[in-house]
């Protein structure tokens, strides 16, 4: 069954909560650490000394408690302060509203209606924008160097003119802004978006012949992790011929201090041909992988229990993390999950599972694909990797690796 209903609820409903304000969203490196410089700056008013947590330096519930008195004045001006700057994160908003960002002038743009493209479930203002779009947006392919309403009208022959200017329609329905439409945009059709993503020896789930791979940067200790994936499971099960999932370690140990334990754990599943089953269960129980949580699902998942440990505190494993994380910092990696998909990073408007699922299906056609296969079995486990493993990256295709520049203005 394809990710759908619930299975794409999932990802709003299951995400993780920044532990110093309470803001849901995915695990990010710095969480939490903007506003506590706020704080941080406020709290060089106070007389007394600085309150400190464990969140980056400073606990905003702390700051009342401060234990010498200060003026009135001098405290509701800090206050102010502080009140005002939250309220500008985190207060109320539009759908799609980029929060201080200035909004932009707004040309005046003549209705657009492009063949094969159905505008028809927009609003008036969500027509004049996506006309406005499509009418300054370059067309996806380098060699047609025009807007996609002309690429569109003129039969060019890029064929993803006509992809792009739908996928427009469904982001600018969603009620994202400008500024995130072009970025999805830029991020899916520009040729500077794709980056080289090493898969060496990095376990990996569907057809070997995919034309279509995914490389997912995790950590188990991830709430957002584990909601996304029942959505890339329900991918490779729709798309069983089509796609590859690939898994890379980026445990986030500032904010989970016991990830690489088990990103370590996986590594040496993964030498007993069990990654997937150890994936599984790491996601499945992450309030249990405490204590000796992960040693009782490596039990349970039948590893040889002297050869885990072993490889779980080796020097290699430690190594395979590393490397992995090390990689995630070179793309400029902020959090987790991090998608690529053929070498571009997965950039959304919010509505991650929908638009990823939108994107999946946009690449198979464009790469020339054919129509949904029906389930397969489960694909065989990865393979532990080899001792030296043949470099391999994820990138485009040749036939779909000619995009175009981002967009215009």
């Amino acid at each position: 069954m394809a990710p759908g209903g619930s299975e794409l609820s999932e990802w709003g409903r299951k995400a993780e909560r920044c532990p110093a304000l309470g803001a849901v969203g995915p695990c990010t490196i710095d969480h939490g650490r903007a506003i506590s410089a706020a704080y941080c700056a406020a709290s060089q008013d106070f007389s007394g000394p600085r309150a400190t947590g464990p969140n980056f330096g400073v606990e905003p519930a702390e700051i009342a408690l401060v234990s010498r008195p200060m003026s009135s004045l001098r405290a509701a001006a800090v206050f102010g302060f502080v009140a005002l700057f939250i309220s500008t994160l985190f207060g109320c908003r539009s759908p799609g509203e980029g929060g201080t960002e200035p909004s932009p002038a707004k040309s005046s743009a003549a209705d657009v209606t492009l063949k094969g493209v159905d505008t028809s479930a927009l609003t008036a203002r969500e027509k004049s924008e996506w006309s406005r779009l499509v009418s300054e947006l370059l067309s996806p392919c380098a060699d047609h160097p025009v807007s996609l309403t002309q690429c569109v009208n003129e039969s060019r022959s890029c064929r993803a003119c006509a992809p792009a200017a739908k996928m427009l329609v469904d982001l600018v329905r969603r009620g994202g802004s400008r500024s995130q439409v072009e970025a999805v945009y830029k991020a899916r059709f520009s040729a500077e978006a794709v980056k080289q993503v090493d898969i060496s020896g990095a376990p990996r789930e569907g057809s070997a012949g995919a034309k279509v791979v995914i490389a997912e940067f995790a950590d188990f200790y991830c709430p957002a992790c584990a909601a996304m994936k029942p959505v890339l499971d329900g991918i490779l099960k729709k798309y069983p011929n089509d796609v590859q999932l690939v898994f890379k370690h980026f445990p986030l140990t500032n904010i989970h201090p016991n990830a690489e334990k088990a990103a370590r754990a996986a590594v040496a599943a993964q030498r007993q041909n069990k990654f997937w089953e150890m994936h599984a269960e790491l996601f499945a129980n992450q309030d249990k992988l405490d204590g000796g949580g992960i040693d009782e699902i490596a039990k349970r998942i039948g590893l040889d229990m002297k050869r885990f440990a072993q490889d779980r505190d080796s020097e290699a494993t430690a190594d395979a993390v590393s490397r992995d994380r090390k990689h995630g910092e070179n793309l400029k990696l902020s959090g987790t999950p991090s998608l690529f998909i053929n070498g571009r990073p997965f950039v959304s408007t919010g509505e991650s599972a929908d638009e990823l699922e939108q994107w999946i299906a946009l690449e198979i056609e464009l790469i020339g694909g054919s129509p949904a296969a029906p389930a397969a079995d489960k694909p065989a486990p990865s393979p532990a990797p080899p001792a030296s493993a043949a470099a391999a990256t994820s990138a485009p295709p040749a036939s779909s690796a000619a995009p175009a520049p981002s967009a215009s203005r």
